[in-house]
């Protein structure tokens, strides 16, 4: 009971090749997940700086109708 059959062994490789594969759809899967996650990040780093620019060109605007 304490030790591994040929068949322990077996199935793990199995899952292992299926999961880690080079060529594998699954991990074909997680590397475009991966990048989706990647992207997400990225666009809401972008996010704040984007708002700063359009307060300030709106202040730009109000100060020009102001003069």
């Amino acid at each position: 009971m304490g030790s591994f059959s040929i068949w322990h062994i077996a199935i793990v490789a199995v899952v292992a090749l299926i999961l880690f594969g080079g060529k594998g759809k699954l991990s074909g899967i997680m590397g475009d997940a991966a990048k989706g996650i990647k992207a997400f990040k990225d666009g809401l780093k972008d996010e704040p700086d984007s708002k700063d620019t359009t307060v300030a060109a709106s202040e730009k605007k109000d100060e020009n109708k102001a003069a």
